[in-house]
């Protein structure tokens, strides 16, 4: 088993693993959303009209909408569809009058999910010169060799290794660096559970260190439930099916680019 992986899950079971997590990914909910003031007094009239259509059209407009339904989302992306299904509208509109106005606020007022939010916190930690140099833009990145982590949107870094390290998967990256003169390619995720959306973000993470023919190292900084020692899949496949890749947890990081 490659010695990143089995350090990665001796930490996770051996040592205070979560606390330490927490300065990576200090997962605090945000305050409740912004609820645009304009459209909720549409929202107000429509209800109490009860005026079906409207009230859902203006909803629509919000962030979140207030009930979970396997309709809306094609609602939201297909307007045009408001109007020639009124039964779907109608069947909405009777959940919304069920629940009423204060309930319909609070819901589209919810903080967004956690993993929603997790995205910009590895980012943000390698901004706090956690791995002992500050991320420096793409100018200053190809100005000379010296060790540099590179400061830069998911697409940027993903185009930037199109460009200069024979990179060919289209798929952003969270992790682009140089250290002793070698590039390093990577993804970051923190997987809080398993199954669904989680296990689609671990196989991102898995397909990029796939990729053939980079001039890279290439890794994936992978965090959470995936090192908790079972039978559960994402611990079967690290630990067998993808055992002599470069996996690790942000934890170790430092470690593995600094012995590079």
């Amino acid at each position: 088993m490659n010695k990143w992986i089995k350090l990665s899950i001796e930490y996770a079971n051996q040592r205070s693993y979560l606390d330490d997590l927490f300065q990576v990914y200090p997962t605090i909910p945000e305050g409740i959303r912004e609820i645009n003031q304009v459209i909720w007094k549409e929202v107000e009239i429509a209800f109490e009209k009860k005026d079906n259509l409207t009230l859902v059209k203006e909803l629509l407009k919000l962030d979140l909408f207030p009930i979970k339904d396997s309709y809306i989302a094609y609602l939201k992306r297909d307007k045009t569809a408001l109007e020639r299904n009124p039964k779907t509208i109608n069947r909405i509109s009777g959940r919304l009058y069920e629940m009423g106005l204060n309930k319909i606020f609070e819901r589209c007022s919810e903080p967004k999910e956690t993993n929603r939010q997790i995205g910009p916190m590895f980012k943000d930690w390698l901004k706090r010169k956690s791995l002992g140099i500050m991320p420096v833009p793409i100018d200053k990145f190809v100005a000379n060799e010296n060790d540099a982590i590179l400061d830069a949107g998911d697409k940027a870094m993903m185009d930037f290794a199109k460009e200069h390290l024979n990179y060919k998967h289209n798929k952003g990256l969270d992790f682009v660096a140089r250290f002793n003169k070698k590039y390093v390619i990577g993804e970051a995720k923190f997987l809080t559970d398993f199954g669904g959306h989680q296990n689609a973000q671990f196989n991102d993470a898995i397909s990029t260190i796939q990729t053939k023919n980079v001039k890279a190292v290439k890794i994936a900084i992978l965090d959470g439930v995936l090192c908790i020692k079972g039978r559960n899949k994402m611990y079967k496949s690290i630990t067998e099916t993808y055992k002599n890749h470069n996996i690790m947890s942000a934890l170790v990081l430092r470690e593995f680019l600094y012995q590079l």
